[in-house]
């Protein structure tokens, strides 16, 4: 058992799911005769060596080596922790987690109670919004709908200092979560009051739709800050966190585009507009773990910034942490608004359809960042050209080794005159899928079995190779004993059983590199090889028998054996069935 979720519920969801829709819905694949290959997303290459293997359940990279079932892909690709990756791919085929084991049996890293403190926070503040006219009011002059106001489950904290305390905060324990997660503040003499008071409150979720934070907007700015959010806490990191994103899976079945502003109001007019694919940082500049999630999201984002210097400085840093994770296929392009103008008000002035046209007219990165570094430049001259390629050559050698690199190369080539030189990687051979792998007759049984684990039910105790005296033997025999009482399980969820255990890495590697064959076939292989283990079993054991002899020291059943060992020596061996 993992934590407290049962192997059984683990076999019945891969066996459940399509690893090739998993991963397909994340990563364009393409067929490739019984398989499917894509560019690899966790390392950059220009010829696909990354294979989805619908017959396995398995994807391997040939490449850099990544391998796994469709719980493993979520993990690594979503950076989810395994409960989550389990509970996002039950939720996908409408299956619910069960859960074994007491209170005792909890995992310390789990944060069920952190979570459900910060989803009755949300209720709470919810209920408030009704009570308060001033928020009701500026919910009305900002144009917000009921049916907004509930997708995004807005609240409103009022005054006073101990509301949510004394909402939540019952007991000893409820008030030690309140302060994990950073919903209440102390003074210079440790007493606790409400972080957040007389504020619009905008759950933040994660990307499982959990409430993990709050951004807090006040009515009028003289009041203070005018936005304040959730300190950092064991669930909410702003560098890795986007307002609305949840919403915006949940309102895109498939994401071609996703825009970035820069307001909680701006993310949720345009989402009451008819575009709900905006999102928003939190309060910081736009961090690399923002553009890689938001790229995971859609192939194109187009960060939309206002015009002034404030806004072109924020879409420079934007710019330089995109750069390195422009792939191909990968496009980021660039809005600037109008004087005076944020998404709210535009969208509000020219509708759905003129908000829509200006992100369709977006500047493309390579236009913005040419012409950013060369405003104050004199291409005429052969000093401004010199100076433009100083610039530009250390941000293009960020960008991944590809056609896009190679073309903001060649232009910058054409505006400077000067050829862009980046170090190149050492030549290497061509990714080659092995047709067959050397190994010893133990894992090619092994990855045998795995290729058909029906083959199983075709071996009769006891298991004569048993007596072999090599690695693997007992390793082989105990995945004989689980596929055979897993009926229908599929190679996968085997090879899951043994996560965690020593041997899992080198199932996972016999399970990559096993080929797919005709049934028949590989059943012959696979009997064949148990035969030739039991008679090497058998030829060690006389051999042992013999060398004990040698010195007198054997019993007369002993003896007895030996005679009948040499004796089968000499017996012609029927050939398998």
């Amino acid at each position: 058992m993992r934590g407290r979720i049962p192997d059984s519920f683990i076999d019945e969801l891969l066996a459940r799911v399509d690893i090739v829709d998993v991963i397909e819905r994340r990563v364009p694949l393409k067929k490739a005769g019984r398989e499917w290959t894509a560019c690899c997303p966790f390392h950059d290459e220009r010829s696909p060596s990354f294979y989805v293997s619908p017959a396995k359940q398995f994807y391997h990279c040939f490449g850099c080596g990544v391998h796994g079932s469709a719980v493993k892909f979520l993990m690594e690709y979503e950076r989810l922790e395994f409960p989550d990756a389990v509970e996002e791919l039950a939720q996908s085929v409408g299956l619910t987690v069960p859960r074994e084991g007491g209170r005792d049996e909890r995992p310390r890293e789990d944060k069920t109670d952190l979570y459900a403190l910060l989803d009755a926070a949300a209720n709470w503040y919810q209920q408030q919004l009704p009570k308060n006219p001033d928020a009701q009011a500026y919910c009305r002059k900002r144009g917000l709908d009921a049916d907004t106001i509930a997708r995004f489950r807005l609240g409103w904290a009022p005054a006073g200092f101990d509301g949510v305390i004394k909402a939540l905060g019952s007991n000893e324990r409820r008030m030690q979560l309140l302060n994990e997660a950073g919903m209440v503040a102390s003074n210079e003499r440790g007493n606790k009051y409400d972080r957040f008071r007389e504020r619009l409150m905008f759950p933040i979720l994660d990307r499982r739709g959990r409430v993990i934070a709050f951004g807090g907007r006040v009515l009028q700015s003289e009041q203070g800050p005018k936005y304040l959010n959730s300190p950092e806490t064991p669930l909410f990191h702003k560098g890795r966190e986007l307002f609305a994103l949840w919403q915006v899976k949940q309102a895109n079945a498939k994401l071609e585009r996703i825009v970035v502003v820069e307001g909680y109001m701006d993310v949720i007019a345009l989402h009451q507009a008819g575009l709900p694919i905006a999102v928003a940082t939190l309060g910081t500049a736009t961090t690399p773990e923002h553009t890689e999630i938001l790229f995971r999201a859609a192939p194109d984002v187009v960060f939309c910034f206002d015009g002034d210097r404030a806004g072109r400085a924020a879409a420079w840093k934007a710019l330089d942490a995109a750069l390195p994770r422009l792939r191909d296929g990968r496009q980021a392009y660039f809005l600037f608004l109008p004087d005076g103008e944020d998404p709210d008000s535009l969208v509000r002035k020219e509708g759905r359809d003129g908000f829509e046209k200006r992100i369709r007219e977006a500047t493309p990165l390579s236009d913005y960042f040419f012409g950013e570094l060369s405003h104050d430049v004199n291409l005429s001259s052969l000093d401004g050209r010199a100076r433009l390629a100083e610039r530009a050559r250390p941000l293009i050698a960020r960008l991944p080794d590809g056609a896009f690199r190679d073309l903001m190369a060649q232009e910058l080539e054409k505006r400077s005159g000067a050829r862009a030189q980046f170090e190149t990687p050492a030549p290497q051979r061509p990714v080659q899928r092995p047709v067959a792998v050397q190994r010893s007759l133990v894992r090619s049984a092994i990855a045998l079995l795995l290729g058909q684990p029906g083959l199983a039910d075709e071996v009769a105790k006891p298991y004569g190779f048993l007596r072999l005296d090599k690695p693997g033997v007992e390793l082989l025999a105990e995945l004989i004993d689980l596929a055979r009482s897993r009926p229908g399980a599929n190679p996968v969820s085997l090879v899951e059983h043994f996560a965690g255990r020593p041997e899992y890495a080198a199932l996972q590697k016999l399970l990559a590199a096993a080929t797919v064959g005709e049934p028949e076939a590989q059943r012959i292989e696979f009997l064949d090889a148990l035969s030739r283990m039991e008679q090497q079993a058998v030829a060690q054991r006389r051999d042992a028998l013999v060398a004990k002899s040698r010195d007198g020291g054997l019993t007369d059943a002993e003896k007895t054996e030996l005679r009948a060992l040499l004796a089968a020596k000499h017996t012609p061996v029927a050939a398998p069935e």
